[in-house]
């Protein structure tokens, strides 16, 4: 299998979707936002290059980095930057994998203390090539994390391990504070936006990992809007992810990251955005976080600190 560009990703072309907005038709005005260059983001940003990591925060050229980086918060992306899947919306490469760096959950955790960051979120590249599917690295990094800078909440957004119980099992033996998983899109658009991956199986993991974690440890997954799904799907996916035990939720806009991609359907108004957050908080969870710059990792270390009082971040979102 070779290696496909970030301009070659798959998927843009098998979709159907009626009528969708043409690439590089000028956004909304809710999406302007300052360009980062703040003393704290400069810092963190010369730490990353010289310690050679990478980070869904760049490779994904999220909006919110300036923002979260000034916080204390960064998003970690370990096991190489090839992934074995092929998703038509994300701007990671797919291919074969060739990175093997046992070093890595090390630098990675003295990278976490030199920068003194409050939250840290480990994700990765999926490596359906590897035996534990990847798991041995997300516990090396927890384990490093934790030796190296003991007061960083540390969060894990992992994939489906294929639905695999032993490589979930290691991770939540290390109990993370947070334990993510994005289901991405309501099940209807699954056969487009995520190939390689069901819905129900995502869930399934999601359930597990409360069971197996407990109170220790906080689940959370984020969807997309824009690629055609409805205010309902979106809502019933919602209630499948509460039944299934998640307590926190993030939901934000798709934005084509080249013409190959998938296009998007439509930019949803900030306002619908509000009342999908208070959808959520009715059906229970406990932490939500719903507007067009919403990112997975979109104020973790707050949407934290809401988790547990669910009552408390809804009275909180009534007041905004």
């Amino acid at each position: 299998m070779s290696t496909r560009s970030r301009a070659n990703p798959g998927g843009a072309r098998l979709l159907d979707m009626g009528e969708v907005l043409p690439f590089g038709a000028r956004k909304p005005a809710w999406f302007k936002v300052p360009a980062p260059g703040g003393p704290r983001y400069r810092e963190l940003r010369r730490a990353m290059e010289e310690d050679g990591l990478n980070t869904v925060c760049q490779e994904a050229a999220c909006p919110n980095i300036g923002d979260c980086w000034q916080r204390g918060t960064a998003t970690f992306m370990i096991l190489g930057d090839t992934c074995t899947r092929r998703c038509g919306f994300c701007n990671v490469k797919t291919g074969k994998p060739t990175h093997h760096d046992p070093l890595e959950p090390l630098r990675v955790a003295q990278s976490v203390k030199r920068m003194g960051l409050r939250h840290a979120v480990i994700t990765s590249v999926d490596r359906d090539d590897l035996p534990d599917l990847g798991a041995s690295a997300f516990v090396g990094v927890i384990r490093s994390i934790r030796r190296f800078s003991p007061g960083t909440k540390v969060e894990v957004l992992t994939p489906d391990f294929r639905g695999e119980e032993m490589p979930l099992a290691r991770v939540l033996g290390e109990q993370p504070d947070v334990f993510n998983h994005n289901v991405e899109t309501v099940p209807r658009l699954y056969p487009l936006a995520r190939r390689g991956s069901r819905f129900l199986r995502s869930c399934r993991v999601l359930r597990n990992a409360k069971e197996m974690g407990g109170d220790e440890v906080v689940t959370k997954s984020g969807l997309m809007t824009g690629l055609g799904e409805t205010r309902e799907e979106l809502l019933d996916t919602f209630g499948t992810l509460r039944e299934h035990g998640v307590q926190v939720l993030t939901v934000g806009q798709y934005l084509r990251p080249t013409r190959d991609h998938l296009p998007v359907a439509r930019y949803w108004h900030p306002d619908e955005f509000a009342d999908l957050e208070r959808e959520a908080y009715a059906l229970g969870f406990e932490s939500v976080a719903a507007g067009p710059l919403v990112r997975s990792s979109y104020h973790a270390e707050q949407t934290l600190e809401r988790a547990g009082g669910g009552a408390n971040g809804a009275a909180a979102t009534a007041a905004r």
